[in-house]
């Protein structure tokens, strides 16, 4: 005999979703879908509302896991740790933003691969360092650079973390997503050993790495010709403008 299964607790799934097209706060969206779900499955409210309560005893240190360093982070921004890095990275004749976002890639793959992918990140590496490092890196060889530029130069900084996290976590043993894909097959009768799809990761890590590097490479031809063009130019202009000025003053003479 077959049972009909209910798809209404799937309902959770579309609370989620228009929460946020609409933007609410994300803690009432969870709430709600949470509430939601557990009403489209014919759960009691009183059973609803222990299993929120439980949730939340389990996770509470959480918040204090994730907004510490951020504090800690910001403290170090409001004395200037972004200025500090820009000047550093100006001092070095030879860094460019895509060799710094290179080496970057590099160390975050290493790193992600044996299990410390906390040492990265957007909040506490990518947007006090990694970005104004590259800002810097470009000003030092090009001068002032425009807001255009300041953006493209933190979206690949933000890229090139994700890239290099994605691809570096894959080829630890210990990762979620590998013993999630050693159960699965496991239910399916395919028997593998953990050890053997993190050592499959490393070819897709070290094209990661490549491909991305390639990019960043890129990068720095495309500012080189962009920014260069720009310095060339405004040469160009400054003696024509010398030259006019000092023709306007002999003509008052």
């Amino acid at each position: 005999m077959q049972t009909t299964v209910s798809l209404w607790p799937l309902i959770g799934v579309a609370v989620i979703i228009v929460g946020f097209v609409l933007r609410f706060n994300p803690m009432l969206i969870v709430a709600a879908a949470a509430i939601a779900t557990g009403l489209a499955a014919h759960f009691p409210p009183d059973k609803i509302l222990a299993a929120i309560g439980t949730g939340f005893i389990k996770t509470r240190n959480i918040p204090l896991i994730i907004l510490l360093p951020l504090a800690v982070i910001g403290l170090l921004e409001r004395h200037g740790l972004r200025e500090r890095a820009q000047i550093w990275i100006s001092s070095i004749k030879a860094a460019t933003a895509g060799r710094l976002l290179i080496v970057y890639l590099l160390v975050r793959e290493l790193t992600a691969a044996v299990g410390l992918t906390g040492l990265g990140g957007h909040p506490q590496m990518v947007r006090p360092l990694i970005a104004p490092m590259a800002e810097g890196a470009t000003e030092s060889r090009f001068g002032k650079i425009s807001d255009a530029v300041r953006f493209r130069l933190r979206a690949y900084s933000a890229a090139t973390d994700n890239v290099g996290l994605f691809f570096g976590e894959d080829i630890f043993v210990a990762f979620g997503a590998i013993v999630l894909m050693v159960t699965f097959l496991k239910e399916a009768g395919i028997t593998v050993e953990p050890m053997h799809v993190a050592v499959w990761g490393i070819p897709t890590a070290i094209c990661a790495f490549l491909i991305h590097g390639f990019r960043l490479w890129l990068l720095d031809r495309k500012l080189e010709r962009e920014l260069r063009g720009n310095l060339s130019a405004g040469a160009a202009q400054k003696p024509a403008a010398t030259r006019t000025a000092a023709g306007a003053s002999g003509d008052r003479a």
